[in-house]
């Protein structure tokens, strides 16, 4: 039975490798995000632990308030460096200056090199130090005096710097000129993804990025026979209350800790990853099925000649272990690829990590071999059971087919008990109350799987009439289809003419081989391509899909070209009928009956393709409801015609900035936002800083409990508070709460007013108080937002006139209203775009499902086909059939999965209401989605569509 079952599989090569990719690029998913993830976690553990390769401790500040792992340490004072560098034991000590954003290295073009939000290091090192310099110098040498500079090598490479050359760097004063004597790496790491450093003299850092006396961390080494541990207990004594002294060790764990989104990415990747897994489940399931049944005399004839239901049963699921096996192996090599497509993809998102060699690791095979051969084998458990159902006197009946199974009137019911449950899942992940973030999480993803199987349980039902309503929309569109690739059909016809039609003379063979070649390479390629790029007022995915899609299909044609001329080479080959663009009724009539013949399998096949629309619709749904919440909140409250933000638009930039377009002659009014972390009334949050007598004239304020006057009489602790913060502490008017900055500055503020914040992206604070007692209680205070209004309204002149007052802070961004929230807008396309690439690989994976069916398929009807082609069916009728029954398949999989889809989002945006996200589908998306389910139909009829039209006729009807 075993060598019965390695011979199916080697008699049915093509079925067993469609079957297996479905499982490649799920395995491929799963390993390359641990591959890639591995490799950002060894480069993070890398740089941490070789920085403390000649360190014992550290002493740094520490932060009163644990809100986020960005947030900036206080500094130490320096005169603490000779207390440390005095004690007994203590062998060597230096102080260090470390700005994780202030330093801003400017291209040669004068813009600020972008880092996608990662840091812009900031560095102030004594070199004399060599022991505890954590940056190894690649070329020249280290800055000696204040008008020197070193950067790292990343920057330098990419923006063509070479030493000697002046690099311009902005910090939190003006931008300053420097001298590049030095390129380095952070220790061995050859880059740190986007993000930059550059490296200065110790005073010239303190001067730089405000610290002035005072270091940012001390790191020493203990004189021998003293233990780090022992150093840090003996250090406590001498140490302020803001400061704190740490092992190495230590220290190492604490970074690696401002890292932990790394498991963000894992996960986000791996949840794509088990989608992907996910749909190929179903192929496989959907495959093995069709075989079984196609196979229904083979399992006889061995039950007739001896063979046992459990030997049939491990026969089965023998070659579904070894398909599994296969598959994994070929996705853990496909993973190695796709890590270094994932990375490339963040990295052309502005999201680029730091990275070591992109390797296996014993872990990650095991987890990946075992992930793929288990769903295989899940997969392909019931197909091996109903194999096991195969009477022997099937042996010897003509059209014998499987019983039904034991529970198949009970089905429907399941599926109804199986959404039900899911709903259910789905409604108390997003809606129970005191419930932990796990049990959260796995009540959304088995809920959301159980929908989907239910969904699936329940679409054989819903075949026969989806299959009737769909069918004359695929006709048309096999149409419309065919005039646009017509100049292409054409001219293919004219190459085989040209190539192997008998009986032209040579000018009509060059000038039809001439013709075929134009129409086939450039005209027909460029009519698609200015309909893919008409299609831009439709949707953009549409047109690059488009666009990719010709690009792929001249690949294609040369390919066909150059193959065609080696049949030609080789006596081989022959001319094709003329092409037609006609409705034949017959065709159309047999395609959609070809679709509701086999429910079960039409609708397992429209499954896959589903799933992945549901999600993508899903997405897509959630994501035009949150840009119009986000679009309506900064409406709601920003008045000013002009924003100054930073120049990714989101992280704090330097108070002189905000100062500076206050001065200029064009400005009415200028408002700048501080905003710090604090712990406010006992809770994290944050604490924004605004300026009473121009607050309001820029930024709208929904009074519950008090009016704008109140803002002018903030003086003597009082503080506006959010209303949804008040009633969570409930505060009102007059009571007091207390203060606690990350700084560990500690004050009592009284409540002078309650106003109403949009709760999905409110622009200040918990709380605001005075921006002149909120420079008081940081160290460092940094603006987020200046608003602004100029004298004569937004123009031209007076925008020039605003970038012009801040042409020294580089990366402080002048923005009308209306752009900022384009800019919103547009962060939340990218990041909705990066969803859709990696959600790509589960319509992938159901494109070849639709291939394998549609070829199992044509293989079934082989005899049936042989009979349509002798009563007078053409090739180009028989493929028109199958791509139309392909086209069927794939608006089915679009009519489940796009209510799915928005049913979905409706939920989750029901459950998000306390944030007023918007419930507001983008039909122009949705519509696309469908246009691309289409497509999908289109592309994977191409293969099974050519085989049926190849079949020889007389084959076909004595084909047993």
């Amino acid at each position: 039975m075993i060598k019965v079952a390695l011979r199916g599989l080697a008699g049915r090569k093509l079925r067993a490798a469609l079957t297996a990719f479905a499982i490649v690029l799920g395995v491929a998913m799963v390993s390359g995000t641990l591959v890639l993830t591995d490799a950002i976690d060894k480069a993070f553990k890398s740089i941490f632990t070789e920085q403390y390769v000649g360190t014992d401790a550290v002493i740094s500040g520490k932060n009163a308030v644990e809100f986020q792992d960005s947030v900036e340490k206080p500094s130490v004072p320096a005169s603490l460096l000779e207390q440390v560098r005095k004690h007994r034991d203590v062998a060597a000590a230096t102080g260090l200056v470390v700005d994780a954003s202030a330093a801003k290295i400017l291209n040669k073009k004068g813009n600020v090199v972008t880092t996608g939000g990662a840091p812009s290091f900031g560095f102030g090192v004594d070199f004399s130090q060599v022991r505890f310099n954590p940056l190894k110098l690649k070329q020249g040498s280290w800055p000696k005096s204040g008008n020197e500079v070193a950067i790292d090598a990343a920057t330098a490479d990419s923006e063509h710097f070479k030493l000697g050359d002046t690099v311009k760097v902005a910090s939190l004063g003006p931008v300053r000129s420097f001298r590049l004597t030095g390129v380095a790496t952070y220790g061995k790491q050859q880059s740190l993804g986007s993000a930059t450093f550059a490296v200065f003299t110790l005073p010239t850092a303190q001067q730089m990025f405000d610290r002035e006396g005072k270091y940012d961390a001390i790191w020493m080494a203990a004189k021998p026979g003293i233990s780090p541990k022992k150093l840090v207990a003996d250090l406590k004594p001498i140490l302020p209350p803001n400061a704190e002294a740490l092992s190495s060790k230590q220290q190492t764990k604490e970074d690696l800790k401002g890292v932990s989104f790394t498991k963000i990415i894992r996960y986000l990747l791996l949840s794509f990853a088990g989608i992907a897994l996910f749909v190929g489940a179903f192929v496989i399931f959907n495959t093995m099925s069709i075989t079984v049944a196609q196979r229904i005399r083979e399992f006889a004839t061995l039950r007739t000649i001896g063979a046992s239901r459990r030997q049939l049963l491990t026969t089965v699921t023998l070659e579904a272990l070894i398909i599994g096996l296969i598959a994994s192996a070929a996705g853990l090599v496909g993973g190695l690829l796709l890590a270094r497509g994932v990375n490339a993809l963040f990295k052309h998102f502005n999201g680029d990590l730091p990275t070591t060699g992109l390797n296996l690791t014993p872990a990650t095979v095991i987890y990946s071999m075992l992930l793929g051969v288990s769903v295989t084998l899940m997969a392909g458990l019931f197909p091996a059971i109903r194999a096991t159902k195969v009477p022997p006197i099937a042996a010897v009946r003509e059209g014998a087919t499987l019983p039904p199974a034991r529970f198949a009137k009970y089905t429907p019911y399941i599926a109804l008990a199986v959404v039900g449950i899911s709903v259910a899942l789905l409604s108390y992940g997003m809606f129970g109350s005191k419930i932990s973030v796990l049990i959260r999480l796995l009540s959304l993803a088995i809920g959301c799987l159980m929908l989907f199987i239910g969904v699936a349980l329940l679409s054989p039902k819903l075949v026969p009439w989806l299959a009737e309503i769909v069918r004359p929309i695929a006709k048309w569109l096999m149409w419309g289809v065919g005039w646009l690739v017509y100049p292409t059909r054409v001219g293919a016809w004219l190459v085989r003419a040209a190539l192997f039609r008998k009986g032209m003379s040579f000018v009509p063979r060059l000038g039809a081989f001439v013709g075929g070649v134009a129409l086939l390479l450039v005209i027909g390629p460029g009519l698609l391509a200015a309909v893919a790029y008409l299609l831009k007022s439709l949707s953009t995915i549409v047109m690059i899909l488009g666009l990719v899609g010709v690009a792929g299909m001249e690949v294609v044609l040369v390919c066909w070209l150059l193959f065609v001329l080696f049949q030609r080479l080789r006596g081989r080959g022959y001319a094709s009928d003329f092409p037609t663009v006609t409705f034949d009724p017959a065709t159309d009539k047999l395609s959609g009956e070809n679709a509701r013949r086999a429910p079960g399998r039409t609708a397992a096949t429209a499954a896959a393709l589903m799933i992945g629309l549901a999600l993508v619709t899903f997405i897509s749904v959630l994501a035009n409801g949150m840009k119009g919440s986000n679009r309506h909140a900064i409406e709601q409250q920003v008045k000013a015609q002009y924003m100054l933000t930073a120049s990714d638009g989101f992280t704090p930039f330097p108070p002189a900035a905000g100062n500076a377009i206050a001065r200029s002659p064009e400005v009415a009014v200028a408002s700048s936002v501080r905003q710090g972390v604090a712990k406010v009334a006992g809770s994290n949050g944050q604490l924004t800083g605004i300026d009473p007598q121009t607050i309001t004239q820029v930024y709208k304020f929904d009074w519950t409990k008090g009016s704008d006057q109140t803002i002018k009489d903030l003086s003597g602790g009082g503080a506006i508070v959010d209303k949804k913060f008040a009633e969570d502490e409930s505060l009102h008017v007059g009571d007091t709460f207390n203060l606690l900055t990350s700084g560990g500055d500690k004050t009592v503020l009284t409540v002078r007013g309650i106003y109403k914040a949009p709760p999905f992206f409110p622009l200040l604070g918990s709380a605001s108080i005075l921006q002149s007692r909120f420079d008081q209680l940081y160290e460092r205070p940094r603006t987020v937002y200046t608003f602004v209004d100029t004298r004569g309204g937004p123009s031209d002149s007076a925008k020039g006139a605003l970038e012009k007052a801040v042409a020294q802070y580089p990366d402080a961004k002048v923005q009308t209203r209306n752009d900022w929230i384009k800019a919103q807008d547009k962060d939340f396309s990218n990041f909705l775009l990066m969803l859709y690439v990696l959600l790509g690989l589960s319509v992938i994976v159901s494109v070849f499902g639709m291939i394998n069916t549609l070829v199992l398929s044509v293989f079934e009807r082989t005899r049936e086909l042989g009979m349509l082609r002798a009563v007078g069916m053409t090739r180009h009728q028989v493929s028109r059939m199958v791509r139309q029954e392909s086209v069927i398949t794939a608006l089915i999989g679009a009519a489940l999965g796009l209510p799915l889809g928005v049913f979905l989002a409706a939920l989750v945006t029901k459950a998000l209401s306390q944030f007023n996200v918007q419930f507001s589908p983008p039909w122009r998306d949705l519509i696309a989605f469908a246009i691309i389910s289409m497509i999908v139909g289109v592309v994977a009829a191409v293969v099974p569509a050519r085989r049926a039209s190849r079949l020889n006729v007389l084959r076909a009807l004595q084909y047993e």
